[in-house]
């Protein structure tokens, strides 16, 4: 079976429809599929409901989609850094169903692991809670909440072969390893794309059974969502 792809147009074609559930990998800017964003924008499907960390800031990430209104839900842990999101959110366009982050990273591993639903202390007697079930388990209330899997996840990895074995570099492994298991196809872009049995099997994060189309981007832009800096002794910044 052929998994590789000449670029993120070519392994979408044929899966992108409207009104599908998408998981995004990455936490901020950090380790996004930056070109499956930008082919899911171009291909100009809308009604999306979109599953990741954040919807990323005005003009990069996520975002980019919300400037062209083809989102129509996000299930998110934070949003703050856009917007556009803001405004489309108070002017009642865009949905939002809120998660805790741990909650969040937990129902996508849920979903991977064929789990419908877990109980969590984290939300209990919130508005995070409300319209869910609540139990008692030794004394302490639990609320429940149910496993994500979606239509599509898109990834962002470090290396790949061309079985689709991935491998995430340091902070970049944030979600997008779970994602990886948590839908019926998922689409990874890597940075650099090798042959079968090049990668050490120790290091593989995503096995290649999770994986049905990979393909090598060119020139990732890589943002860093907010640098924060401090002057030195020498009064200089750095």
């Amino acid at each position: 079976m052929n998994k590789t792809y000449k670029n993120a147009k070519e392994a979408l074609a044929g899966v992108l429809k409207d009104n599908i559930t998408i998981m995004a990998g990455g936490f901020g800017l950090c380790g996004i599929p930056e070109h499956c964003i930008t082919a899911i924008r171009d291909s100009g499907v809308k009604g999306l409901t979109i599953i990741s960390n954040n919807c990323g800031v005005d003009d990069f990430g996520l975002g980019i989609m919300l400037q062209t209104k083809q989102i129509k839900k996000m299930v998110s842990s934070y949003v703050g850094e856009n917007k556009t999101f803001e405004k489309q959110y108070l002017n009642k366009e865009l949905e939002l169903e809120f998660n805790p982050q741990g909650t969040l990273a937990e129902r996508i591993r849920a979903g991977g692991a064929g789990i419908p639903a877990f109980y969590t202390a984290t939300g209990v007697g919130t508005i995070v809670a409300e319209g869910k079930e609540v139990r008692e388990f030794n004394g302490r209330k639990y609320v429940m909440e149910t496993g994500l899997f979606a239509d599509l996840a898109i990834v962002k990895a470090w290396k790949g072969d061309k079985a689709g074995n991935l491998i995430y570099r340091k902070t970049a492994r944030n979600f997008n390893p779970m994602m990886a298991t948590a839908s019926h196809l998922t689409v990874a872009e890597v940075e650099e794309l090798v042959e079968i049995g090049e990668l050490d099997a120790n290091d593989i994060h995503t096995p290649g059974i999770f994986v049905q189309r990979i393909f090598e981007g060119k020139n990732f832009e890589k943002r860093i969502e907010r640098r924060t800096t401090k002057e030195n002794p020498a009064g200089k910044v750095g």
